[in-house]
């Protein structure tokens, strides 16, 4: 894979963050391989990344690198100097000095993203990723180096600066890191499995009404305790999930059968057609009948 690095402007980030988006603006992405006995870091980055290792730096923004290759050390206020090695993610925050560097005898491959928002601050906060302890071990993982190659050939081809792909896959890269920080730890690791576990009872009711207080039971915790976990880790609570695999399945039936809409809504286990059909606008848009027009005009 080629080289490259891409910062953009700061007024094109702030441009990015003012329209309606996923909530990560992506900052700059690269990709580098450095060779054994350089100095670190090279001086193709901008003023602002560039940095002396006694001095160490400070950033504007969060950042996510990652090791496929070699070792080095890392040190960050609150981190003691620390070898790392190939497979170690660490996460740059704010406002945080630190500094790294790769070992002169092995150099390392590095991938890079730096990013900033709503989501990215609200990611941020959660109880795995913490300023005092940023390295996560990951190891070789092939859909992480995945997902980190198409950011950067996306960037690197794209003529969307700071677009909507870019900041998708970043957040994805982020999920990714989410779910290896939390499996590392056996108390969130359990949490995670649960959730997971509940998440796919919830879809075995695709098609029907469904007591997720009931559910609480069954997974042996409290409905409170269910509910705030599953919104940390899914990213909504259990009712909108369910409601939400709901009316997908309400759109496929719209698109792909002959069903009323009285037999649709009774299919997926609402109260009444009017229900159904105001919860089908609320969520889409569009009525259920006009989402059907529509969509018969799209296959004309």
């Amino acid at each position: 894979m080629a080289l490259f690095r891409k910062y953009y402007q700061k007024v094109i980030v702030e441009q990015a963050l003012d329209q309606p988006s996923w909530g990560v603006a992506v900052i700059n992405v690269g990709h580098n391989i450095h060779p054994p006995g350089v100095s670190y870091p090279d001086y193709q980055h901008p003023g602002d990344y560039v940095f002396d290792w006694d001095k160490g730096r400070v950033l504007e923004e969060f950042q996510l690198v990652y090791i496929s290759r070699g070792q080095g050390i890392f040190e960050a206020d609150g981190v003691k100097p620390t070898m790392i090695e190939a497979g170690t993610a660490f996460l740059l925050f704010p406002g945080v000095w630190h500094r790294y560097r790769p070992s002169e005898q092995t150099g390392w491959e590095e991938f890079w993203v730096g990013f900033k928002g709503s989501y990215a601050d609200y990611l941020m906060e959660q109880s795995c990723f913490q300023s005092d302890k940023p390295l996560i071990q990951i190891g070789f993982n092939s859909e992480l180096l995945q997902v980190l190659t198409h950011l950067v050939d996306t960037v690197r081809f794209s003529s969307d600066s700071c677009g909507t792909l870019s900041s998708c896959l970043t957040i994805q890269v982020l999920a990714l890191l989410y779910a290896s920080a939390i499996m590392k730890n056996p108390e969130q690791s359990q949490r995670y499995q649960l959730i997971l576990h509940a998440k796919f009872r919830i879809q075995e009711y695709e098609e029907s009404d469904l007591d997720l207080e009931e559910l609480a039971k069954e997974l042996n915790v409290s409905y409170v305790w269910f509910r705030k976990e599953f919104k940390r880790i899914v990213g909504t609570s259990p009712g909108q999930y369910h409601l939400n695999l709901r009316i997908k399945r309400a759109r496929q039936l719209l698109n792909e059968t002959d069903l009323s809409i009285g037999n649709i809504s009774d299919q997926l286990g609402f109260d009444s057609d009017f229900h159904f059909s105001k919860i089908f606008k609320q969520k889409v848009g569009l009525s259920p009948s006009n989402y059907r027009k529509n969509f018969l005009k799209i296959q004309v």
